[in-house]
């Protein structure tokens, strides 16, 4: 009588330690985030050079991600996400010590390698506890996240206020702020229970068999859902980081204004992504996932037609709106993949990741040409179109005959439109 309680206990407390994880390491990264492209410029960096290194963790994270997906599913989760934050902590400690341009481009790529080991093993851990409520953890994992890289930046902008622009310092400081994370896990995150030995007997006994399990992201099962996961994670993020630019440049608010208007969005995803954790698991990702869709549409009509206080708003709001419903729909989709082979589940998840990742970078790169070129009533067509094209795409995926059938994983993996809790 006591096993199920004491299942669900034990699932709590990992999923708290694990939000305790990407709270606190967001909240070191928000510092870093903030305090580095100010101090490459102060170490005589140009604006290109400063654009580089900002960019530099993604595309290395990007790069290297299938490889640690497979160190992942070798070594187990808790230990590669042991890994990756202890070498965020060497990360932000080396930058205290960095004086000159390309130590700080080694430490950023430092930097994303430890992304490429910890996405994928934060990723595993979050879709070991109970099924029907995988898409809730993942939601509050992000809400996490998400808070700690807001209060993170702010914190910076306060630390080089008090100190001086004293660089160093600041780093120092978020060094301290890393090590207690990486404290949450040692002590509190644990491996999901007999992980080591299914990974024992799922180990490949012949070198075709070993072969054939360390190319799952070249599985049609695979590749197509990386392919949503580009287009929509690109479709939202084509307007999201010109933001400033938009608001200030395009629409003529003051910075205080666009400051609000980014601060108030903020809590918005924070607070709606449980929320739609929970719907997804209730109804299934697929209609979470077209939120997304929809507020593309709706962000970028007001973006282009209304350019206003209230017309940005709105516009910056929908699109925050829809990130947070993308992200638990998302990750609930990705678990549901990664439950067909449990043996490849880091590799998995690292494939869908890096596709998603790509939408990221590629999205901004393509809204910024369209705008250079066409102006940004051109970008928000663009993406109005882009965001239909996904929907479309989605719908293809969901129907795809190559799917598994049957059990409320393979649900998963077809993005259902029904019940996802039976």
């Amino acid at each position: 009588m006591s096993r199920p309680g004491g299942a669900a206990a034990r699932e709590r407390f990992a999923l708290a330690a694990l939000m305790a994880e990407g709270l606190l390491s967001r909240l070191s990264f928000g510092v870093i985030a903030f305090a580095l492209p100010l101090y490459g410029r102060q170490l005589g960096l140009g604006l290109g050079e400063v654009g580089v290194l900002v960019g530099l963790h993604s595309a290395v994270g990007i790069a290297l991600k299938p490889a640690m997906g497979w160190i992942t599913d070798r070594i187990g989760a808790r230990r590669a996400l042991v890994l990756a934050v202890a070498l965020r902590s060497a990360v932000s400690l080396l930058l205290a010590f960095a004086g000159a341009g390309w130590q700080l481009y080694g430490i950023r790529a430092l930097h994303g390698l430890s992304q490429a080991l910890r996405d994928p093993a934060a990723g595993v851990l979050l879709a070991s506890g109970a099924e029907k409520k995988v898409a809730s953890r993942f939601a509050w994992y992000q809400s996490a996240k998400s808070a700690g890289g807001s209060f993170g930046k702010a914190l910076a902008g306060l630390l080089l206020s008090a100190l001086g622009a004293r660089y160093p310092a600041v780093f120092l400081a978020a060094f301290a702020l890393s090590s207690l994370p990486l404290a949450v896990v040692v002590l509190f995150v644990k491996e999901p229970e007999g992980e080591h030995a299914h990974r024992q007997a799922a180990a490949p006994a012949t070198p075709v068999a070993a072969s054939a399990v360390a190319t799952p992201g070249r599985r049609p099962s695979v590749l197509p859902y990386a392919g949503l996961g580009f287009l929509v994670a690109g479709t939202g993020e084509m307007l999201s980081q010109l933001f400033p630019v938009i608001a200030v440049e395009h629409a003529g608010l003051t910075t205080g204004q666009a400051g609000a208007i980014y601060l108030g969005a903020s809590v918005l995803s924070v607070v709606g992504g449980p929320l739609f954790g929970w719907l997804s698991d209730r109804v299934g990702p697929r209609p979470v996932l077209l939120v997304r869709g929809g507020t593309n549409v709706l962000s970028s009509a007001a973006y282009g037609l209304a350019p206003t206080l209230a017309g940005i708003a709105f516009a910056r709001c929908a699109d925050d709106l829809g990130k947070a419903a993308f992200r638990p729909a998302w990750g609930a989709l990705m678990a549901g993949l990664a439950r067909q082979d449990r043996a490849t589940r880091a590799r998995t998840m690292s494939w869908l990741g890096m596709g998603e990742d790509l939408g990221e970078v590629v999205g901004p790169m393509i809204a910024g040409a369209v705008w250079a070129a066409f102006g940004l009533p051109a970008v928000a067509l663009a993406r109005v179109a882009l965001a239909l094209a996904s929907e479309v795409y989605a719908l293809a995926v969901a129907h795809r005959p190559d799917r598994a059938p049957g059990g409320r994983g393979h649900e998963t993996l077809a993005i259902p439109a029904g019940n996802g809790s039976t």
